[in-house]
């Protein structure tokens, strides 16, 4: 049986990660810790961003320098569910016919998910199940899904022409929503020399999958005080309008809260940062780090919010102010 990972361990693990990242991915550094934050919690990552900022090459990075299984499925509307989970073929074998089931690209440790929100609802709730259960179910057979198993995946949202936005109940699944920003002038002409010459930067193998695994039972062990707890459980209730404790914001713009999973996302992730900083309690400014990546996605917002183009991002800054701690 593996030994249990030290606090200096799994910091030093964690550097490697990104340290290998780094030779391919220029700059990006909050997205970067967040989606490693998400896959060490256990959980599924969203990233949002405009086309070409990388959102793709840093996942298949991941896989390259995480050692796992890597599938990619490109979203589109004629995707069906069976070219994600697979499907039940017939075999013709010593004059016997028998069904056989041949696995979709979901079978594997680390799906990239491109463009989500390109395929029809019905394609998109395929994935419903390997997310939450981390298995499938074809033909009244369950098959379960080799672990670690993560989810990353991308969506553009300018292009809303031919696309289909995920449901809150799926949203809801993914412990993450990470924003990827425009790189910078001095972070572009890095780019532009990495992706223009001879030699293309490529990353190496940092941690296995066994190794995930235990970060992620040390992040679990990760003791919590009841105050931060408690306070992560005010932060839950207060984003929903009908609590006395909403802010303004919230019950100006906001129809419907974080579910319990926010606080979950919340919970998990802000021991890794405690983790990342040498720390083995959890502080709250480890909260302030993951709230927004685990609660913007969570918020749902009414007519006037999306009306105004009230920003998630916006109500969650002044949640964080105005909770007590």
């Amino acid at each position: 049986m593996s030994q249990p990972l030290s606090v200096d361990q799994f910091r030093e693990q964690a550097a490697r990660i990104e340290a290998e990242i780094g030779r391919v991915i220029v700059g990006q550094g909050n997205v970067v810790r967040g989606t490693l934050i998400g896959i060490l919690a256990g959980g599924h990552v969203l990233l949002e961003g405009v086309p070409g900022l990388g959102k793709t090459m840093l996942i298949r990075t991941l896989g390259q320098v995480l050692n796992l299984k890597f599938s990619r499925i490109q979203f589109t509307p004629d995707l069906m569910p069976a070219d994600i989970v697979g499907t039940e073929i017939l075999i013709d074998q010593d004059g016997q016919r028998a069904f056989r089931f041949q696995a979709g690209p979901v079978f594997a440790n680390l799906v990239l998910a491109d463009e989500i929100n390109r395929a029809t609802p019905k394609t998109q709730s395929a994935l419903l199940e390997a997310m939450q259960e981390h298995s499938v179910t074809v033909a009244q057979q369950t098959y379960q899904l080799e672990e670690p198993f993560f989810v990353l995946a991308t969506q553009n949202p300018l292009e809303m022409e031919g696309t289909y936005p995920l449901p809150e109940a799926q949203l809801d699944r993914f412990l993450f929503k990470i924003n990827v920003p425009f790189p910078s002038a001095n972070e572009l002409v890095e780019i532009l020399a990495r992706t223009t010459g001879k030699d293309t930067p490529a990353a190496e193998t940092a941690v296995s999958g066994a190794e995930i695994l235990l970060m992620r039972d040390l992040a679990r062990q990760t003791p919590i005080a009841s105050h931060v707890s408690d306070y992560v459980a005010r932060l839950i209730v207060a984003t929903h309008p009908d609590c006395p404790e909403a802010t303004p914001l919230i019950k100006q713009y906001v129809r419907y809260g974080s579910s319990p999973r926010g606080g979950q996302a919340i919970m998990l992730g802000a021991k890794i940062v405690a983790l990342l900083a040498g720390r083995y309690n959890v502080a709250f400014d480890d909260i302030g780090v993951v709230a927004p990546w685990a609660l913007r996605h969570r918020l749902i917002l009414n007519f006037e919010g999306l009306a105004e183009g009230v920003s998630a991002d916006r109500i969650v800054a002044e949640l964080l102010e105005k909770t007590t701690k």
